[in-house]
């Protein structure tokens, strides 16, 4: 099924139809910034108020009460010193913060306690500290803040709003407008609005729902992990005032996606669609959630009803990816190409320009990425996920110089290991290795930090540390990480942790699995080449390198080196 245009939706009960970019737009799952395997949509911040028929329920109760103060309201304003973004204030660590425990993210069987130690928070910022001593101390304590930017969990995905810019939003149930808060284009101040509005109208449960959902996107733009207790309370406000509206829980099913535990987010999504089926953040935040189970079928299924019921930028980019994941190629970039024609503001175009970029790229068409990069660019010139896939299409362009320009710019605004790691691979392929180590140590203090927060990153982890880490540890990680969901990423990651640990033929099955569903993804042939010509398979390693290299010949600076070595070596043994 193709997406539907917005004239075949149904009408609401108002007679109206759904605008077609209506709360703005998913997180891709491997756009440029983002490690593989967080999925589309993880932490969007779009407030759904109740589009559809279940909106007439949004109604403000009666018999308001003069607000007393409150955390929750009042706790608004951002650290501006890396000390406040990491510190003892900044962190869920008081009594009522559930991030880390209600999740259940975090650490490799390291219990919500030792999420949040103290001490492990110094270690963190200690090997930061050791690492960035050729920095100046000014970049030094602005890489600490953006390093905390990881505790969100994938916050520099394929976006879904700017970090400067507002989302228009429909209005809340208690009648203050959440577009001109949060679409006001300044998130902190749309977040002081609310509060100030909640004081004067403490019983207003949509605006509590939106002020959850705004904290969340707080979380995402600032990297301050404060805000995951403050959504709690927001969102549990809401609940208290209208309980089961659909408002919150689609805040909910937002707020456990941020912390990476899908399976709530799916179950807090449910919820909101029984109450109401045209919400839009949960209809969307259904397909990110089944996808980042590995529940595939389902998830496409989930996108054909989204599609019927809410077609537009942040349906249709789901679709693609879905398609994408099954060898579709074609069909997704029909879809987003749609998608493109369809946006109506800067952020969106940015976004959707950047998936068309990603396509592209993973499919080898490094020429028409960097097209697609450009325009993306022209609509927003910062945005990162832009930024950092042009320089790695310019890498495998053959445009080293711009390429490491481009990466170094990225990692200073968001150290994240996916950007690090690409860095590093530039460094290293260019004989720096003192430069590489830097960057492969800061994604160890990235980790840290983000498990302090009670994000799972055992993902993030397993990547980075199978290739420029410790092994064992790497395998650790994509153990607990298959065991809480197992998708073509997780696969994949299990099979090559396993590799480097020498147990070839125990990681095969995860390979074969990794290829399964059609996805073309060039490192996972590769990955599944290498470890084919370490269990004596040397046909089947011919074939998958060959793929791999054809697929997309740029696909990692080592990766695609080691690949083209294996492929010499096995012709010179014929």
């Amino acid at each position: 099924m193709v997406p539907r245009t917005n004239d075949d939706a149904p009408e609401d009960e108002h007679g109206r139809r759904p605008a077609p970019g209506d709360g703005g737009v998913m997180k891709g799952e491997n756009g440029p910034g983002i490690e593989a395997g967080s999925g589309p949509g993880t932490a969007d911040a779009v407030v759904e108020s109740g589009s559809g028929p279940a909106s007439a329920d949004a109604t403000v109760e009666s018999g308001s009460h003069p607000a007393t103060p409150d955390a929750t309201v009042e706790g608004g304003s951002r650290p501006g010193t890396a000390d406040a973004a990491v510190g003892s204030g900044s962190h869920p660590a008081t009594a009522d913060a559930t991030a880390a425990s209600e999740s259940g993210a975090g650490t490799t069987g390291a219990t919500a306690s030792e999420a949040t130690d103290p001490d492990e928070r110094v270690a963190a910022l200690r090997r930061v500290s050791a690492v960035g001593r050729r920095w100046r101390r000014a970049q030094l304590a602005g890489c600490v803040v953006l390093l905390a930017v990881a505790l969100t969990g994938g916050s520099i995905a394929l976006g879904n709003t700017r970090d400067d810019s507002g989302r228009a939003l429909a209005t809340t149930g208690g009648g203050i407008s959440a577009a001109a808060l949060l679409g006001s284009g300044d998130l902190d101040a749309s977040v002081t609005g609310l509060q100030d509005h909640l004081r004067a109208q403490p019983r207003d449960f949509g605006a509590w729902a939106t002020l959850g959902l705004a904290y969340v996107e707080q979380a995402r733009v600032d990297g301050d992990p404060s805000r995951y207790p403050q959504a709690d309370k927001a969102l549990d406000r809401s609940l208290d005032l209208r309980p089961r509206n659909d408002q919150a829980l689609a805040g909910r099913a937002a707020l456990a996606a941020a912390r990476h535990d899908f399976t709530d987010a799916l179950k807090y999504a449910d919820q909101a669609l029984k109450q109401n089926p045209y919400n839009e953040r949960a209809l969307c935040s259904r397909i990110d959630a089944l996808l980042e189970l590995g529940r595939y079928d389902e998830a496409a299924k989930a996108a054909d009803t989204a599609d019927s019921r809410r077609p537009g930028i942040p349906v249709f980019t789901r679709y693609a990816y879905v398609r994408e994941l099954r060898g579709d190629v074609r069909t997704a970039r029909r879809v987003l190409e749609q998608a493109l024609d369809a946006t109506a503001t800067p952020a969106d175009t940015a976004y959707v320009a950047t998936a068309l970029g990603q396509l592209a790229w993973n499919q080898g068409d490094h020429e028409t990425a960097l097209r697609h990069y450009a325009r993306a660019l022209a609509a927003d010139d910062g945005y990162l996920p832009a930024l950092e896939g042009r320089a790695r299409a310019q890498a495998a362009s053959g445009d080293r110089a711009e390429a490491v320009r481009g990466m170094e710019a990225v990692v200073a605004r968001a150290p994240l290991p996916g950007a690090l790691v690409a860095l590093g691979e530039l460094y290293e392929e260019d004989g720096d290795t003192m430069r590489a180590r830097e960057q492969y140590a800061l994604v160890d203090a990235w980790t840290a930090l983000a498990r302090a927060g009670g994000v799972n990153v055992d993902l993030d982890t397993a990547l980075a540390a199978a290739d420029h880490g410790d092994a064992k540890l790497a395998l650790r990680a994509a153990r607990a990480e298959w065991d809480r969901r197992r998708t073509v990423h997780t696969a994949d990651a299990l099979a090559w942790a396993l590799h480097v640990n020498g147990r070839d033929e125990e990681a095969l099955p995860y390979a074969r699995r990794a290829t399964a569903t059609g996805y073309r993804n060039a490192a996972f042939r590769y990955h599944r080449g290498m470890i084919e010509l370490a269990t004596g398979r040397t046909q089947e390693a011919r074939a998958s390198l060959t793929a791999a290299l054809r697929l997309n010949p740029g696909f990692s600076p080592l990766g695609a080196r080691e690949a083209r070595a294996a492929l010499r070596s096995l012709e010179a043994d014929r």
